[in-house]
């Protein structure tokens, strides 16, 4: 069953509450929350205090994902004000399967993100150290932008990688989900869809989400 990731950084803030709880009534499995430092992207979004208070509102999975420099320097503030799953990407650490390890220690789930032009390739030495894999769809740093076809190739690739060494990783896809690709996303391989503004941008989000989850019936 595909998994469900609404994305905050699409959402409403002056009725945050409300929309989280228009998508968890809806079925969402996960609230997706992207993390940007103006440095590793150009953006900046929030930290381990606003995830603190989040966490209040909801039960959800918590899935971060940290497109940050240097990010084994704040994993485990963000572990602590309640993040279930952490991803943060190959392109922003030397050292990632260190960092993998260190996530799981400290019992998160691992993942570790690859931007549009990183190969999969890439994920070979510690794909065994992951339990996701997050293909960006998008370049990082907005939300809104269009879908990158070229990420569907790269799902199927990750899909052969994980099938053939660690089948228990699940396969994330961020940037541009929506109506339009979501059947050919999980037919790739996906397993969890990063929705922004295909959810937050109608009128009601739960509906919505209701809605898409019904056309990969």
């Amino acid at each position: 069953m595909t998994i469900f990731a609404p994305s905050l950084l699409s959402a409403d803030f002056a009725r945050i509450a409300e929309q989280i709880a228009s998508v968890e009534a809806a079925g969402a499995e996960y609230l997706h929350l992207d993390v940007m430092d103006g440095r590793f992207v150009p953006n900046i979004t929030w930290g381990p205090k606003i995830i603190g208070d989040l966490r209040k509102l909801s039960p959800l999975v918590f899935d971060a994902h940290l497109m940050i420099v240097e990010p084994e320097r704040y994993v485990d503030d963000f572990r602590e004000a309640g993040c279930d799953r952490i991803t943060f990407h190959i392109e922003a650490t030397p050292h990632a399967q260190r960092l993998l390890t260190h996530l799981r220690d400290i019992g998160a789930k691992a993942g570790l993100a690859i931007c549009p032009q990183t190969p999969v390739e890439m994920l070979q030495d510690v794909i065994e150290d992951c339990d996701t894999v997050l293909v960006m769809s998008v370049n990082p740093g907005f939300g809104g932008q269009r879908f990158i076809p070229h990420a569907l190739d790269k799902v199927r690739e990750a899909r052969a990688l994980i099938d053939r060494r660690n089948p228990e990783c699940l396969i994330e896809v961020d940037g541009g989900a929506g109506e339009e690709n979501a059947r050919d996303l999980v037919d790739a391989g996906a397993d969890v869809l990063v929705m922004g503004s295909a959810l937050f941008g109608t009128p009601d989000p739960g509906a919505e989400l209701r809605r898409i989850r019904a056309l990969l019936a």
